[in-house]
């Protein structure tokens, strides 16, 4: 694919017409965390966050939400260290566990998340001090590390996951990925790697134009699909 030529403006504009205005849209942006906000997040932040998300997917959010005073009660707030190693009894009780979901895929991937974390923590000091030195720019980059080092973290979940940290980045929706196809800048798959680089070209192209925030970009494009 080439380098986008279509101008920024034309979604923008698209996006405060069917949002109620500029002001109406520019409300609906998604908040993006500060470097130092980010550096302090919190390990077990990110280990409840990654997991949240993955229950999300392919199930009814509320539930989720509703229930997640239980999730964290039952995982004892997520602490990293201890679930790296948890021993296979203990996520064998929580598939019975009537505070959470059960589903045992799901629960199976709290110690390779954790572990993840942790082997991050142990380069960084933590995996928000991680997030804060990589890029934007490389953002299909960090989601392929991502999917490698952690569990059932494909697809578009980990841009999830970043979005629910802070981190500034975009995420494939249904609504972007349209935007992008219809005017002939992703033609591959949007979990691929060449779809991801695609769009990662696109973005960098229009941040660099615009000086919008990758998560702006993201969620302004999305606002431009449909009548």
């Amino acid at each position: 694919m080439t380098e986008p030529t279509i101008n920024f403006s034309r979604f923008y504009e698209r996006a405060c017409k069917r949002k109620g205005g500029e002001k109406a849209m520019l409300a609906r942006m998604p908040r993006i965390a500060s470097l130092s906000e980010l550096k302090q997040l919190d390990d077990r932040d990110v280990l409840s966050t990654i997991t949240r998300c993955i229950f999300r997917a392919g199930f009814v959010w509320r539930i989720i939400e509703a229930k997640w005073p239980g999730f964290e009660e039952a995982f004892k707030n997520f602490v990293p260290l201890y679930w790296q190693q948890v021993p296979p009894e203990v996520l064998e009780e929580l598939s019975k566990d009537q505070r959470i979901v059960r589903n045992p895929q799901k629960i199976n991937t709290v110690p390779a998340n954790a572990r993840m974390i942790v082997e991050v923590s142990e380069q960084y000091s933590s995996f928000g001090q991680f997030l804060g030195q990589w890029p934007s720019a490389q953002q299909a980059e960090l989601l392929h590390y991502i999917k490698k080092n952690g569990s059932r973290l494909g697809g578009i979940t980990p841009q999830y996951v970043l979005r629910e940290l802070g981190w500034d980045g975009f995420i494939l929706s249904s609504d972007v990925v349209t935007a992008l196809t219809n005017h002939n800048l992703m033609d591959a798959s949007p979990t691929s790697q060449k779809g991801l680089k695609q769009a990662q070209a696109a973005f960098n192209h229009w941040h660099q134009k615009t000086r919008l925030p990758y998560s702006h970009l993201s969620r302004i494009l999305s606002y431009s699909v449909g009548d």
